[in-house]
């Protein structure tokens, strides 16, 4: 019986996986700014802890993981799940906006790896699990924040998975596409600037042709085979969508960095050390 540790587990993806992990036989913890036993299956009760958290609070954070760790023995796998959206153009976004994005999709995921780590370590056993988007595939209009900070969370979870391999602890990065959760619901949105109106009114044309998005049942089925996967990959992409799209801007770049092969090689020419003497 592993033991799971679950941010923004009260609502979509998050919730969707305590469920799956819960159903089948597992012990959870899931933490979220609002949470209760009762927003789950009551027969569950004695494998599952709710913990009230702001993963954006480091010290919360810290104690939260104590607790979990106090009242079930371990942890096994860690979500970091937790997440908002900000939309807006990138020169409509105040500094409070901004650095409110990063603070849960990248500090609060920064903090939970952080407190995960000296136990998973001790236990030397473990996997860490990074939900992602689809938006750190590239940056989109009016998406730019949200997809930046997916962007570093990426880049340090792939540090991470080195360093935590040191330790038999394994971190994989999930790339989900669309899911029928409340995300879009609690959106924030930056205050629109007039010059953003014709480029704002075509992605809402685009928007308005729809995407039929999936039931987040799917995605926590693809979780529990990852993570009971002998052979974990770093990244898992989930949906038909977020994969093609994956290769479509692969291939793009590779034909983008081969055109300007000569440019790159010609900037690179290696001398010795100034002012070596040599």
């Amino acid at each position: 019986m592993r033991t799971w540790f679950i941010t923004g587990a009260s609502r979509g993806l998050g919730r969707a996986f305590a469920n799956a992990a819960l159903d089948r036989g597992e012990r959870v913890v899931a933490a979220a700014r609002t949470i209760a036993t009762a927003d789950f299956d009551e027969k569950h009760a004695d494998r599952l802890l709710t913990l009230a958290l702001d993963v954006t609070d480091r010290a919360a954070v810290i104690a939260a993981v104590e607790a979990a760790t106090e009242h079930f023995g371990q942890l096994d796998i860690v979500v970091n799940n937790a997440g908002t959206l900000s939309m807006g153009m990138i020169e409509e976004f105040t500094e409070a906006e901004a650095r409110a994005q990063f603070e849960v999709n990248l500090f609060g995921a920064l903090w939970v790896s952080q407190a995960v780590l000296p136990h998973l370590r001790a236990q030397r056993s473990g996997h860490i699990v990074q939900v992602s988007s689809i938006a750190a595939l590239g940056g989109f209009p009016s998406t730019g924040l949200y997809s930046a900070s997916k962007f570093a969370l990426e880049g340090m979870s792939e540090a991470l998975a080195m360093e935590a391999a040191a330790f038999d602890i394994t971190v994989s990065i999930v790339q989900p596409g669309g899911y029928w959760t409340d995300l879009y619901t609690s959106v924030r949105a930056t205050t629109p600037m007039d010059a953003y109106a014709p480029l704002r009114a075509e992605l809402e044309r685009q928007w308005a042709e729809g995407s039929i998005d999936s039931e987040p049942r799917l995605a926590a089925e693809a979780l529990l085979k990852l993570v009971d996967s002998d052979d974990p990959p770093l990244r898992l992409l989930l949906g038909s969508m977020v994969y093609d799209l994956a290769f479509d801007i692969a291939r793009r770049r590779m034909d983008t960095w081969a055109s300007w092969e000569q440019v790159s090689r010609a900037a690179e020419h290696a001398v010795t050390a100034p002012g070596s003497g040599q």
